[in-house]
């Protein structure tokens, strides 16, 4: 600290001031203050630099106050205008559209949706892969637009809510077990076809089975035995000509009979046969063909 000496003097009296008086000055001064102007310098710099960077963010991000460039915040969730790519899972309670456009999801790999409950575990998972869409739940169920159910799928059942059911394959449809309908009818114009390459072809039903071609023939073809059977009831053949053209022939008729005129005969396991026909009955005559 510098002392100060004040002194009173006269005019006219010469004061001669002491050599070699020390001087201090106050302040930075030198090389110090050169590097503080560099450091406050550099500082600005920093500053306005990352100024621009903001600005340039800003503008780039197209922030305002409704939201960030594509995204905008409303009172009922977020908005996405365009075209969104996510690059980690996105976890949301609904996703839906425009009223004038679709909803599409799209990715180079696969989408998968999970549906999680409170313990984080997952309950239903819809996968669309290149190859297979595939749907992990316990059940799956399509409905109409007025909330009709139109396919319901459990581990039990599969059942098909719509009035008519069509397949259009050019081979059928195939079926490795049993199918219970109540119709079963081809497109106008086709034939209808049931066949088991391999099995036996049962249809079964407890007040009846009806077929009816109005406008073709029915056609059975089997390499076995075609076995039509009532268990209370009445087997009735209704129509203008019956021909069994293929019934065995007893051999002789007796004195008597008139030639070209034959009776059906039955045997006990229900095998039939043609006997000549006389006065009387003469099915008795070649019983020998029930054996």
């Amino acid at each position: 600290m510098v002392r100060e000496q004040y002194t009173t003097i006269t005019e006219g009296t010469q004061i001669e001031r002491p050599e070699n008086q020390a001087v201090y000055k106050i302040g930075i001064y030198g090389w110090r203050k050169r590097c503080l102007y560099l450091f406050v310098l550099l500082l600005l710099i920093i500053l306005l630099v990352n100024f621009a960077l903001t600005i340039w963010i800003l503008r780039v991000m197209w922030f305002s106050p409704v939201g960030m460039g594509h995204l905008h915040v409303t009172a009922d969730g977020l908005r996405l205008e365009g075209e969104s790519e996510f690059l980690f899972p996105l976890y949301v309670k609904e996703i839906r559209s425009r009223e004038d456009s679709s909803l599409l999801l799209q990715s180079t790999q696969n989408v998968t949706m999970n549906a999680r409950n409170t313990e984080g575990e997952v309950t239903g998972r819809l996968k669309v892969g290149p190859q297979m869409v595939e749907v992990q739940s316990q059940q799956f169920q399509i409905h109409s637009k007025d909330g009709k159910p139109l396919f319901t799928v459990d581990e039990e059942k599969v059942m098909v809510g719509t009035d008519k059911l069509r397949v259009t394959g050019p081979e059928g449809a195939l079926f490795e077990h049993s199918v219970e309908t109540p119709l079963v009818r081809p497109d106008p114009l086709q034939d209808l076809r049931l066949e088991s390459p391999t099995r036996s072809l049962s249809m079964d039903a407890p007040k009846g089975v009806h077929i009816q071609a109005p406008a073709g023939k029915i056609e059975a073809l089997t390499q076995m035995d075609i076995l039509l059977q009532s268990s209370d009831g009445t087997l009735m053949l209704d129509a203008e000509t019956v021909c069994l053209p293929e019934l065995a022939l007893g051999s002789h008729g007796p004195v008597g009979s008139s030639p070209g005129l034959y009776e059906v005969c039955a045997c006990p396991d229900g095998k039939l046969y043609l006997s000549v026909a006389s006065v009387g009955t003469t099915c008795h005559e070649h019983s020998h063909l029930c054996l």
